[in-house]
């Protein structure tokens, strides 16, 4: 399922139209998207929760000329589903 999808089954579920079930979506992607930014955890009760980890700097080598690289820290996103999703998948 892409976006597109999700819209159009957004749409048809709640009876509104595709572009106010994008604005839907997007808002919703928007305000994960800003706490996550913010480094505030998303806890969807029942579905999952996202948070941030911060990677710390590496070492690591090129495969292909097995030359020593450095990795720099990063920040990423983690998703650990919810029980009631786990159970819904199983």
């Amino acid at each position: 399922m892409n976006k597109m999808d999700l819209i159009a089954a957004v749409a048809e579920k709640t009876e509104i139209s595709k572009a106010k079930a994008a604005e839907v979506v997007d808002a919703v992607f928007g305000a994960i998207e800003g706490s996550l930014k913010q480094k505030v955890e998303v806890r969807l009760v029942g579905f999952g929760t996202f948070a941030t980890v911060d990677r710390e700097a590496s070492k690591g080598r090129n495969p292909r000329t097995g030359d020593e690289i450095d990795i720099p820290a990063s920040t990423a996103v983690r998703f650990k589903a919810g029980k009631t999703l786990k159970d819904a998948v199983n």
